[in-house]
């Protein structure tokens, strides 16, 4: 069962591959993830990753799909991966679906989770961080005790800039220039998914599954 997930940021699509990887006992990668395991094992690929990095620049498509295929031919991948925050664009797409067919693999389903940025925009200005130990919180979906204050040590909450309307603004409209394509090509490769992203966690997940499982 290999699955690729996406969605806007904020859609919810890390929380949801996560649950994926935990119900059916399948690892759950990202990027991120990848590109830290490599630098601190200090592998070749990360090395070359790490210099990119370093630099403040992007690591080239080519690194980024070599480095995904070593992580999902690892022994853990046997039985199928969720890739969470890859790919991003159709270039890495292509790479992606080359490389596999290389191997003589391919990826089973892509899911779209799916959320209007008017629901997005509200969702992520609702979230707030503690400045003392870094927890977060919702104002809605998952608030404090006392307004303004960390349950967890009392430090006082602050609404990231990340988190700004006008800043998940610009990144929703990079998400749609960029990453929305590839819903288009992976309805062509007929294996696209769409899933609901404005109901309940959970409702969203037994949407997933029952789509997994038909």
């Amino acid at each position: 069962m290999k699955i690729i997930m996406l969605g806007a940021p904020g859609a919810g699509k890390g929380t949801q591959a996560k649950k994926i990887a935990g119900e059916y006992n399948i690892p759950h990668i990202s990027t991120g993830d990848i590109f830290r395991a490599n630098i601190k094992n200090g592998t070749e690929l990360g090395m070359k990753a790490k210099t990119y990095m370093d630099q403040g620049l992007l690591v080239p498509d080519e690194l980024v799909v070599d480095l995904v295929v070593d992580r999902v031919n690892q022994a853990d991948c046997t039985d199928g991966y969720v890739l969470d925050g890859f790919p991003r664009t159709i270039p890495q797409a292509e790479a992606l679906t080359e490389a596999l067919k290389k191997l003589g693999q391919k990826v089973d389903y892509a899911i779209d989770v799916n959320v209007p940025d008017e629901n997005i925009i509200n969702r992520m200005s609702g979230r707030r961080a503690c400045v003392g130990c870094g927890a977060t919180y919702h104002m809605v979906y998952a608030p404090t005790k006392q307004e303004g204050i960390c349950d967890t040590c009392g430090g006082e909450l602050i609404l990231r800039d990340d988190d700004k309307p006008e800043t998940v603004g610009k990144r929703l409209n990079v998400y749609h220039e960029q990453t929305q394509p590839l819903i288009d090509y992976y309805t062509r490769e007929g294996i696209l998914h769409t899933v609901d992203g404005t109901i309940d966690i959970d409702d969203v997940f037994g949407a997933i599954v029952k789509l997994l499982e038909a």
